[in-house]
């Protein structure tokens, strides 16, 4: 396994960690799984449905994914900052 792949497992290990003791933490924890997900995929739909608009959009493959799913919106408003950042 080379550097840059380990770091990023170690990276989604850490996100999947504190993402599930927020949530069991909470009233309804798979609701709140659920609906997180749910708008973070939406969100990621949504700005690739306007990236022809907007001239900015996020490739889609398991990183992103797994982004937009675990971490919800603020992922996905995350990874577009990132990406207007390096890409600017």
């Amino acid at each position: 396994m080379t550097f840059p792949v380990f770091c990023a497992a170690v990276f989604a290990a850490v996100c999947l960690i504190a993402v599930c003791t927020a949530l069991c933490r909470s009233r309804h924890p798979w609701r709140g799984a659920f609906l997180s997900a749910v708008c973070g995929v939406g969100a990621m739909g949504a700005v690739n449905l306007f990236a022809s608009y907007t001239g900015v959009g996020i490739a889609v493959n398991w990183c992103t994914a797994f982004a937009a799913a675990v971490l919800g919106a603020p992922g996905v408003v995350a990874m577009l900052i990132l990406r207007v950042l390096f890409l600017a």
